[in-house]
């Protein structure tokens, strides 16, 4: 090759490749007050981006596809019209910015501020009080065509052949970090490295089949969650979680499965919450499709929520006494999560970011594979007969 055009193909290279480098965000903040709030968000270069209006409650969505934070998500404070705010990545390469509106609010100003050393780049909204009529009128205009535009279609299934399919759904993630703990250890973040050790617990017996519906700090909408588990055929869905309560005295492992109506008002509360997981991420669940649950028989849902049942209590049992538990471990809730009709669903609580026994065992070094094992062992026991007979 010659020299020249070698050294084209290089330079050419580089400048793709600085090209399509990801736009840090640096800083962002909310200035005024209740009659007019400004939100700057600072750059490394002028963004791409899209502004979103939803209602129940008001919030206003910044997408900026190519973006990335150069600090770890966290919840901003608001001031103004703008009650507070989060942001964090929803996919790779598309970064988030929710704010939370303490009411409806009309956008009278949107512009890119160029960079200018040492300035950064600055995208600049400026906000004023409208109507909840015009805001709802705003937010329908806003609305795309799909429900968020920012993911991929389900791909055809997936047949599992020979070893059942195991999916692991650690819960929260991205943009949406779950609860959080008193020394600021994240919910999205123990529920992934948990995860990750139950399928590679999983793997090493090599009769089940782990999927992760993430592996990584992704968000994932609750539909596409549940999409995985019907996707890949699995025999068995778990959605991992340690999430916070009021009562900072609860603590311990807890399973729950499915049901209209909570067994106790702390497994609805906690249901509620989760279900919201898309609306913290700037989600509306209205534009998320019907509960397809009511259109199948309701046999076959029976049959499902059965099977989990069975699971929990056999998880429940086999693992008591080795790993602290919740005095009430086995409780149903309406779950979004679990909602697949057709895969036996649980959600794995693995305690309680709210009580401090809880979150040091978290931080400890023997966890989550000690814990990862025992839950890892307990599906291998659960699946046993159905494997030797090849169900």
């Amino acid at each position: 090759m010659p020299v020249v055009l070698r050294l084209f193909l290089v330079l050419f290279g580089a400048f793709a490749a600085a090209a399509a480098a990801a736009n840090v965000v640096a800083d962002m903040r909310a200035i005024g007050d209740s009659e007019r709030t400004r939100f700057v968000v600072d750059l490394q270069k002028s963004p791409d981006f899209r502004v979103l209006r939803l209602t129940n409650p008001d919030r206003l969505v910044i997408d900026l596809p190519g973006g990335e934070f150069g600090a770890p998500a966290r919840p901003g404070q608001g001031r103004g019209l703008v009650s507070d705010y989060r942001y964090g990545l929803i996919a790779p390469g598309k970064a988030r910015i929710v704010l939370d509106l303490a009411g409806p609010v009309e956008i009278v100003n949107t512009f890119v501020l160029e960079p200018v050393d040492p300035e950064p780049a600055r995208l600049v909204i400026d906000l004023v009080p409208t109507t909840d009529e015009a805001f709802a009128a705003a937010a329908l205009a806003d609305r795309p065509s799909q429900p968020t535009g920012l993911f991929p279609a389900p791909r055809a299934p997936v047949r599992a052949f020979g070893r059942p399919v195991i999916v692991i759904d650690p819960g929260h993630g991205g943009i949406d970090a779950g609860a959080t703990g008193e020394d600021g250890i994240r919910e999205k973040d123990v529920t992934l490295k948990f995860g990750l050790e139950l399928a590679r617990q999983l793997r090493l017996a090599a009769e089940l089949e782990p999927v992760l519906t993430r592996s990584d700090d992704t968000f994932l909408p609750l539909a596409d969650r549940v999409e995985v588990a019907r996707r890949h055929h699995a025999a068995l869905f778990i959605s991992v979680h340690a999430d916070s309560v009021r009562e900072d005295y609860v603590r311990g492992a807890t399973v729950y499965t499915l049901s209209d109506d909570a067994s106790d008002a702390l497994a609805a509360a906690l249901a509620e919450r989760e279900n919201r997981s898309d609306i913290l991420a700037g989600l509306s669940l209205s534009d998320q499709p019907d509960d397809v649950a009511d259109i199948l028989f309701d046999l076959a849902r029976r049959e499902t929520r059965n099977l989990s049942v069975r699971f929990a209590k056999s998880l429940v049992g086999k693992v008591a006494g080795a790993m602290p538990l919740n005095g009430n471990p086995w409780r149903r809730a309406d779950f979004k999560v679990l909602k697949a009709p057709e895969v036996p669903s649980v959600l794995l609580e693995l305690g309680y970011l709210s009580n401090k026994d809880d979150e040091a065992l978290f931080r400890s070094k023997e966890w989550p594979k000690k814990e990862a094992k025992l839950v890892a062992r307990s599906v291998e026991q659960f699946f046993e007969g159905k494997v030797a007979a090849g169900q």
